[in-house]
């Protein structure tokens, strides 16, 4: 049965795969369960204690399991198989070696950030308003990338071997991204400017823009006269009072942003209520987790894209908001955590428990207080992988003060 607060830490499948002590380390960590990659984006990490490796590049985004090939036939877009954890499926060889040491397991699903391996003709990206492809960004107002979304729900609400699933970037991902010799940050784009950078201009977007009543020929030249303006150094700085979302009106003006964010809204939540839905008609079991990694910010085009909690589907249970990288993480969570529980949505913290990304026990402590005292039904971990032998000590402590009884 779950604890009325638990607490969850994510892992990769490397770092349990070949490494026969990780299973009882991380369960001697006490967490109610792992988040495990399941479907995860290119990344290069760290493996501080696996004997066989230190260092694990995945040059692509991958399924970490053998895609159903029935459930897939057909299917314009697909996961893209992996080459670097040994083994057929390595997400069930560190399912069963946890369970085997206590641990359940979720399933950690990113969908619209897909990093596409070497040559591969993505047909799904986000097209920003000069007419550059983000082929690192699906756009979920195309059809071909909705279907890949739901297929990849059902795929891996099919495995018996998960307890719920955590989805991250489900909804507008964006230019926010980190490549190879990333060389983007000449000129430093505030968040505004930034959702600006990640509005699409697909043909899919276009139709929706006309659909909502929005000139689109207006819209596309306030976008890039505003970036322009950025780019050739004669545009003013924006008011430091103001909110990313302020100065998003501002520069759009109010006719044009709010529309234009009700649209991206209608899409995100068309999405997101597809892919919960495929989950339960799969997974009947109402004990079964669904979850989407998100944030109180409706312009937001990262791994936490905005949504609000009112118009998340009936078949989601909960939400996890990051709580570090800003300085109103906290803040925000806190807000969306009293909001969220007047319809009884369910509200994880996520925390970093990483020192060379910042975290420290008194503020990670102060967070999971501040949280909890608001309502919140648990907090995620960041990350029992990548930490260090002196994080794993504060991501035990964070669960022990997770579970302590008030």
């Amino acid at each position: 049965m779950a604890r009325s607060f638990d607490a969850g830490a994510y892992l990769y499948p490397w770092d349990v795969v070949g490494d026969p002590e990780a299973a009882n380390l991380i369960a001697d960590l006490g967490a109610d369960h792992v988040t495990l990659a399941a479907v995860y984006h290119a990344t290069r990490a760290l493996t501080p204690r696996h004997p066989r490796h230190r260092v694990v590049v995945a040059d692509h985004s991958a399924a970490y399991f053998p895609p159903d090939t029935r459930l897939w036939s057909g299917a314009g877009l697909r996961p893209a198989p992996q080459a670097w954890v040994h083994g057929p499926d390595p997400f069930g060889a560190a399912t069963r070696a946890l369970a085997a040491a206590g641990v359940s397991t979720h399933a950690w699903v990113v969908v619209n950030h897909r990093d596409a391996p070497p040559g591969a003709d993505v047909g799904a990206a986000v097209v920003n308003a000069y007419g550059d492809r983000y082929e690192w960004a699906l756009c979920p107002a195309r059809p071909l990338m909705r279907d890949y979304a739901v297929r990849l729900a059902a795929d891996v609400a099919a495995r018996e071997d998960i307890a719920g699933i955590e989805f991250e970037a489900c909804g507008w991902y964006g230019f926010d991204h980190l490549h190879a010799h990333d060389k983007v940050a000449g000129i430093a784009l505030d968040e505004a400017e930034q959702f600006l950078f990640s509005l699409c201009f697909c043909e899919f977007c276009r139709a929706e823009y006309l659909l909502a009543g929005i000139d689109l020929k207006y819209l596309r030249e306030t976008v890039t006269g505003a970036l322009d303006g950025r780019f050739s150094g004669s545009a003013g700085r924006p008011d430091p009072e103001a909110s990313p979302s302020q100065a998003i009106e501002t520069t759009l003006g109010p006719d044009l942003a709010l529309p234009v964010l009700a649209m991206r809204a209608r899409i995100a939540d068309r999405l997101r209520s597809e892919v919960a839905k495929t989950v339960r008609d799969r997974r009947g079991d109402p004990d079964f987790s669904v979850a989407f990694h998100a944030s109180p910010q409706p312009y937001r085009t990262d791994a936490n894209t905005g949504l609000d909690p009112a118009a998340l589907p009936a078949e989601a249970d909960g939400v996890v908001v990051k709580c570090w990288g800003t300085p109103d993480g906290a803040a925000q969570t806190v807000s969306l955590t009293t909001d969220a529980a007047r319809t009884g949505l369910r509200v994880f913290a996520g925390l970093q428990g990483v020192g060379g990304w910042g975290a420290t026990a008194e503020g990670a402590l102060a967070t999971l207080d501040a949280v909890r005292s608001a309502g919140a039904s648990g907090v995620r971990i960041y990350h029992a992988g990548l930490a260090g032998s002196g994080d794993l000590d504060l991501i035990r402590a964070l669960i022990a003060e997770a579970h302590r009884e008030l």
